[in-house]
């Protein structure tokens, strides 16, 4: 299964592109996955994602699309959420240090914690590309 989203670059949206993950992945993957638990991991992933797009590539500015293309197979997800900002040099990206109570840069150390596997890729076509991998375990008895 292939489907994709576009909306424009502004955190109002954000409930619009949760609903579409998750309608997507529940009627594709019905009761084969543990829906409680799977739910919240690829929900906050894709909220770091498309938060960081609408509050750092795009800074707000409402009038450039975010757009997210998801593609399932089995249960081995895909999600690629594209921006057209500057993009972000990860060979720059230092890990927050929790003791020095640093409000920003959690959101690299979230998604790779959330995900199997993150990959960025910068200007491709005049646009970056953020994907998300995951395989979701069946539900266990």
């Amino acid at each position: 299964m292939r489907t994709e989203l576009n909306v424009p670059s502004d955190l109002r949206f954000l409930n619009i592109v949760e609903s579409w993950l998750l309608g997507c992945l529940e009627v594709e993957l019905g009761e084969s996955v543990d829906w409680p638990r799977q739910s919240n991991r690829v929900r906050l992933a894709l909220v770091e994602a498309f938060s960081n797009v609408v509050r750092h590539a795009h800074k707000e500015q409402q009038e450039l699309p975010v757009q997210m293309r998801l593609e399932l197979k089995s249960r081995d997800i895909a999600l690629e959420v594209w921006d057209h900002g500057q993009g972000y040099d990860l060979a720059t990206y230092l890990p927050p240090d929790p003791k020095q109570k640093q409000e920003g840069g959690y959101g690299w150390l979230i998604m790779n914690r959330l995900m199997d596997r993150v990959e960025y890729r910068l200007q491709i076509d005049g646009r970056n590309c953020l994907k998300l991998e995951a395989s979701l375990p069946e539900v266990t008895k």
